[in-house]
C-alpha cells in the first residue's frame, strides 16, 4: 500500500513536452496531504475497530459467563427443588411409618383392653354364680328350718318359766 511518503518522494522522469513540473508538484503535494489524512483516518479507524473488537470480545465473554452462571443457577435451583422433594417424600414416609406404628400400638392396646374386659366379665359371672349358689344354699337352709321346731323350743322356754 502506498504511504504518504511514497507519494512525496516519487520522482518522475522528465520528458520533452511533459507536464508543468510545478503543477505536478503542487498536485502531488495536495494528493499527498489528502492521502495522508485518509491514511491517518484509516489507521485511526483500524485502531478503533480493534478497540471495539476487544470490547465486543469482552462483552461476549461476559455474556458467556452470565449464560454459564444462569445455567449453573438453574441447575442449582433444580437440584435444590429435587432435594427438597426427596426430603419431603422422606418426611412423609417417616410420618406414615410412625402413624402405622401408633395405629399398631393402639390396636394392640384395644385388643389388650378387650381381653381384660372379657376377663373381668368372666370373673364377674363366676362371682355372680358363686354368690347365687351361696344365696340359694342359704335360702334352702332357711327354708328347711321347720317352724315348729323353732316354736317348740319356744314352748320349752315357756315351760321352763312355769
Amino acid at each position: 500500500m502506498l504511504t504518504p511518503m511514497d507519494i512525496h518522494n516519487k520522482e518522475f522522469k522528465r520528458s520533452f513536452r511533459g507536464y508543468n513540473e510545478n503543477e505536478v508538484d503542487e498536485f502531488l503535494d495536495k494528493v499527498m496531504e489528502d492521502y495522508e489524512l485518509l491514511y491517518k483516518e484509516n489507521s485511526d479507524l483500524k485502531d478503533r475497530v480493534n478497540i471495539l473488537n476487544d470490547k465486543l470480545q469482552n462483552y461476549t465473554d461476559i455474556e458467556k459467563t452470565l449464560n454459564n452462571t444462569l445455567v449453573v443457577a438453574q441447575k442449582s435451583a433444580e437440584d435444590l427443588k429435587l432435594n427438597a422433594k426427596k426430603e419431603a417424600d422422606l418426611i412423609i414416609q417417616q410420618a406414615q411409618q410412625e402413624a402405622e406404628k401408633i395405629m399398631q400400638k393402639a390396636n394392640q392396646e384395644v385388643v389388650r383392653i378387650r381381653a381384660e374386659l372379657e376377663n373381668q366379665r368372666k370373673k364377674l359371672n363366676v362371682f355372680k354364680a358363686k354368690f347365687k349358689t351361696l344365696l340359694e344354699g342359704e335360702l334352702e337352709a332357711i327354708l328347711s328350718i321347720d317352724d315348729r321346731e323353732f316354736f317348740d323350743d319356744e314352748n320349752d322356754v315357756r315351760n321352763d318359766e312355769e
